[in-house]
């Protein structure tokens, strides 16, 4: 039992010191309502979109790299299951960040699609 909670809390640290230097980034304070947005600002959360997709992948490539150097710096003394929860744990908080993106990204897709309707209205006699 002592075993088993000496490879738990040493993995638990291992996995923790992993992820240190890469901030989960902040999703875009609010984005445009497409009922009431100007162009002006559907290019502004179009632009803090695109912003945060680039901060979701530095931070997805930043917690890949920071694992693989963890795996690569424990070497031969880490044990496989420490290894695979490290990994388990980098996977976990990718698509976690990924799905976060996406979110975003269909919430102001159909902002967007708004925005376009009320434009179309608008031309119509």
């Amino acid at each position: 039992m002592k075993v088993l909670l000496a490879l738990a809390a040493t993995t638990a640290l291992s996995a923790g010191a992993a992820y240190a230097d890469c901030p989960y980034p902040a999703a875009p304070d609010k984005l445009p309502d497409g009922a009431t947005a100007t162009l002006q600002d559907m290019l502004a959360g179009q632009k803090a979109v695109g912003e945060y997709n680039k901060a979701i992948t530095d931070y997805t490539s930043c917690i890949d790299k920071e694992v693989d150097d963890a795996i690569a710096k424990g070497g031969d003394k880490l044990k496989p299951e420490q290894k695979a929860d490290m990994q388990r744990i980098a996977t976990q908080k990718h698509n976690a960040a990924i799905d976060q993106l996406q979110s975003v990204a269909a919430r102001f897709n159909e902002q967007v699609k708004v925005f376009k309707a009320k434009a179309a209205d608008n031309k119509k006699p």
